[in-house]
């Protein structure tokens, strides 16, 4: 390490390596076209042996000055994501941090980003999230690591026993609150207003930081948040069902234990149904544990016994074609099961909302109630409810397709308009979608808005058509696509149907079907 040396607050920038004093030691990071970059930063230590499935504990301390140059493991999982990481380990809590390298007058918001992946993959050094062009304007981004699937929400009797709260699974939440612990701890080294922390995520991601809202452990750890389709209100499973499916594994936990990581991942297929219940609960995402997740959002939500803070909140026109291509469902008689296995109390309601008069017409039908089932409806009611608590909501809807595209936008497009990274895949096997210049412009409208809304708490800027608060009333929305401009009504009808279907279930004080011993094969 060598040259001059240019002071940011706790940090030193030489010639070769920016260097920053945290409060475990010093790190060292990269210089990439004007950005200080720290890759797999600690915020946990390893969840290794008899670490494995207990909550986080604090990072020991190191001396001298611990290189963060490389992206750490992504936590093993079965995907084919484009990640940057070089291997998987269960030794995954860590972090990333992006900020500009320049000196400024006064300390950047900061942008928490929570991946997603259904709770069983995903990355925080995936390449679709570079948050290079968000830095560029003058925020800090830093990517998190949980632990997933299995790793990160495993039940059973014995962890339950071990447990000073009696609770098991919910691990990976807790390593997103270990994590943003760090960041409020150590951000303002870097540049960073702890005081303006916006978390944003998508899909499991965001899901994450709605139930985080709702759990006795959140203490403000992010002021602000931006919700892309998150998979809010669904039902969640029990702490007795949960432990059930762990204790089906093994009856002893130092059984499961002293299993290797390759081994347990490929106990997955076990507790995940491939055609998952659309009204029911599902293992290895979180639950009812007592503790972090002490009961259903929908309760907490209509209560309004949550913090109220600004948030974003939307969805894309076609949330479930992807997630259900795959799908054993493909005429008019498997159509009319999965219905009456998810709304056995309405079915005819249900099919009235989603009408199929022909096998050709299955296929839409199925993706649309999925996509309203797991994500279209828990974000209207999440708007709904943190509106009319006096939480400032905008509300969106994401329609845009890229050039030659005849469905969707499916699930998760939206994000490379976000980070601004249109010509960078998402599947390792997959090229990124063709884009032009209405894509690019879309984008940069798409990153002022976020921009605005981490800087000042409001979306609303030059770019882009006066964006008003959410109003239940008006169920008014954001369009975001080929035009940009304010809507109102996304799918009410269904969502309406849905909302009072779910809302009479929990005023019924109906106890969800165990997700594992369910006699359906549709699960």
């Amino acid at each position: 390490m060598g040259g001059y040396l240019t002071v940011f607050g706790a940090a030193l920038t030489t010639d070769y390596e920016p260097v920053v004093h945290t409060e475990h030691g010093w790190v060292s990071g990269t210089l990439e076209s004007g950005i200080r970059v720290f890759k797999g930063i600690p915020y946990a230590q390893p969840p290794l042996g008899p670490l494995r499935w207990r909550p986080p504990q604090p990072v020991a301390a190191w001396t001298g000055i611990k290189p963060t140059v490389e992206f750490a493991a992504d936590c093993p999982q079965e995907s084919n994501i484009a990640s940057r990481a070089s291997r998987q380990s269960e030794d995954c809590l860590y972090l990333n941090v992006w900020t500009p390298a320049r000196a400024q007058a006064e300390s950047l918001p900061v942008m928490v980003w929570v991946h997603g992946g259904s709770f069983v993959m995903g990355s925080g050094a995936e390449a679709l999230f570079d948050p290079t062009h968000l830095v560029r304007e003058d925020v800090i981004v830093v990517t998190v690591n949980y632990r997933l699937g299995i790793f990160g929400f495993l039940a059973h009797p014995d962890l339950t026993a071990e447990s000073p709260h009696r609770s098991s699974s919910n691990y990976a939440l807790l390593d997103q609150l270990a994590a943003l612990d760090w960041i409020k701890a150590n951000i303002a080294a870097f540049g960073g207003d702890p005081d303006r922390v916006t978390a944003f995520g998508v899909s499991a991601g965001s899901a994450s930081l709605s139930l985080l809202l709702t759990s006795p452990p959140y203490d403000g750890h992010f002021s602000r948040a931006i919700m892309q389709s998150p998979g809010a209100a669904r039902r969640l499973a029990t702490l007795e069902d949960a432990e059930r499916a762990g204790f089906s594994l093994a009856s002893r936990i130092e059984t499961l234990r002293q299993v290797s990581d390759v081994e347990l991942l490929a106990k997955t297929p076990l507790l995940a149904p491939k055609v998952r219940g659309l009204t029911t609960p599902r293992i290895l995402r979180p639950i009812c544990d007592g503790w972090v997740i002490p009961q259903e959002e929908r309760k907490v939500f209509e209560s309004g016994r949550f913090p109220k803070l600004p948030m974003i909140i939307g969805t894309n026109t076609d949330e479930g074609a992807e997630a259900t291509a795959s799908w054993p469902i493909a005429d008019l008689a498997e159509f009319k099961r999965l219905v009456e296995q998810n709304f056995p109390e309405c079915p005819s309601r249900a099919f009235a909302h989603y009408p199929a008069g022909a096998d050709a017409e299955v296929r839409r039908q199925v993706a649309n109630m999925f996509g309203d089932t797991q994500f279209n409806y828990g974000a209207r009611l999440l708007a709904r409810s943190m509106a009319s608590a006096g939480g400032r909501t905008w509300r969106y809807v994401f329609t845009r397709r890229y050039p030659g595209q005849r469905e969707g936008p499916f699930h998760g497009q939206e994000v490379a308009y976000v980070f601004g990274n249109l010509d960078t895949r998402l599947w390792a096997d997959r090229p990124a979608p063709p884009s032009d210049d209405d894509d690019r412009e879309l984008s940069r409208v798409m990153r002022k808005a976020w921009l605005a809304f981490a800087k000042t708490g409001d979306p609303n800027n030059a770019d882009i058509p006066k964006w008003d608060c959410f109003d239940p009333a008006q169920d008014n929305y954001l369009e975001f696509g080929d035009a940009v401009r304010a809507d109102s009504g996304w799918r009410a009808e269904q969502l309406a149907f849905l909302d009072d279907y779910f809302g009479g279930l929990h005023q019924a004080g109906e106890v969800p079907p165990s997700p594992l011993h369910s006699e359906s094969s549709i699960n």
